[in-house]
C-alpha cells in the first residue's frame, strides 16, 4: 500500500472534518455578533428610558458587550472541537498572569465601575479632577474624557478620578459668584459700598434668593476690600461674572471712586559730612 495516498486520504479526511465543523461555527460567530449588538442596544436603550446618564449608558454597554463577545469565541472554538475545558484554565491562568501585568488597567476599570455606581458626574457637566477642568465627554471601562473650554480633549484615567478630590460645577441648579473689589483708604466708603450695592441690584441674571450680599471683608495693605456675592444660575455663572468685573470697574470710574493697586514709598536720608 501507498503510504503517501495512505496520508493523502488522512490529510483529506481531517480537512473534510474540520470544514464540516468550521461553516456551522462560522455562522454561530456571525449571527452571535449580531445578537450581541442587539442585546447591547436594546440594553442601552432600556437605561436610557430609566433616565440613566448616557456616559454611564455607554460604559454598562461596552461592558456587556465584552462579556458577552468572550462567550461566544468561546463556544464558536468549542463547535470547532477545541478542548474548551481546558481552554478556560489556559485563560484563567492567562487571565491571572495578565492582571498582574496590568494592574494599572484593572484599577481604572473597577474606578470606571464606581463611577457609574456612584454617579458623581454625567454626561455634559463640568468638572474639575486630576488638575483639570472641563466638561464630561464619555466614560470608557479604563477612563474618562473631557473637553477643555478651549476645545481639547483631555483623557483622564478612571482611578484618578476616584483617588483624587472631584468638583463638579454642575451639580447643583444655582452658584454663588464672588468678587472682590478694593477701593482706596481715602475714597469714601459708603458711597462705594451703595454703589456696588446698586450694580447688584440691577443684575438681571441675580437671583433674589438667595439674596446677594455686599460687605466690608479687609482693610488691605493698599485697600479696604469688598466682597460682592450674586447667586445665579449655573450656566450664567462666567457671563454674570465677566460682565460684573467690567461694569464695577466703570462705575467706580464714573463715580471717582479709585482702585488702588499696591505700592511702596521709598524715603531717601541724606546724611551731612562729619
Amino acid at each position: 500500500m501507498d503510504i503517501s495516498n495512505i496520508l493523502q486520504n488522512e490529510w483529506f479526511a481531517l480537512a473534510l472534518q474540520w470544514l464540516n465543523n468550521l461553516w456551522p461555527a462560522l455562522l454561530l460567530l456571525l449571527i452571535g455578533l449580531w445578537v450581541v449588538k442587539r442585546v447591547v442596544n436594546v440594553l442601552e436603550s432600556l437605561l436610557k428610558r430609566k433616565h440613566m446618564d448616557e456616559a454611564a449608558t455607554h460604559f454598562v454597554g461596552q461592558i456587556v458587550k465584552t462579556v458577552l463577545t468572550v462567550l461566544l469565541l468561546i463556544t464558536a472554538l468549542g463547535q470547532l472541537g477545541v478542548d474548551t475545558t481546558s481552554l478556560l484554565a489556559v485563560l484563567g491562568a492567562a487571565g491571572l498572569a495578565i492582571g498582574l501585568a496590568l494592574k494599572g488597567s484593572l484599577e481604572n476599570l473597577a474606578a470606571g465601575i464606581l463611577l457609574v455606581s456612584q454617579r458623581p458626574f454625567k454626561k455634559g457637566d463640568f468638572i474639575e479632577g486630576s488638575g483639570v477642568s472641563g466638561s464630561v465627554e464619555k466614560i470608557t471601562m479604563l477612563n474618562t474624557r473631557l473637553k477643555t473650554p478651549d476645545n481639547k480633549l483631555v483623557v483622564i484615567p478612571n482611578s484618578s478620578l476616584i483617588n483624587d478630590n472631584l468638583t463638579n460645577f454642575s451639580a447643583n441648579a444655582t452658584r454663588r459668584l464672588d468678587l472682590t473689589v478694593g477701593i482706596s483708604y481715602g475714597d469714601d466708603l459708603l458711597k462705594a459700598k451703595n454703589v456696588l450695592k446698586q450694580l447688584v441690584a440691577e443684575e438681571s441674571r441675580g437671583l433674589k434668593e438667595p439674596e446677594g450680599l455686599v460687605a466690608v471683608s479687609a482693610l488691605a495693605d493698599s485697600s479696604v476690600n469688598f466682597t460682592v456675592r450674586i447667586w445665579v444660575k449655573s450656566e450664567d455663572y462666567w457671563p454674570t461674572y465677566f460682565d460684573m468685573t467690567e461694569k464695577v470697574k466703570l462705575k467706580l470710574d464714573e463715580e471717582g471712586i479709585s482702585i488702588p493697586f499696591p505700592q511702596r514709598d521709598v524715603h531717601l536720608y541724606q546724611h551731612g559730612s562729619d
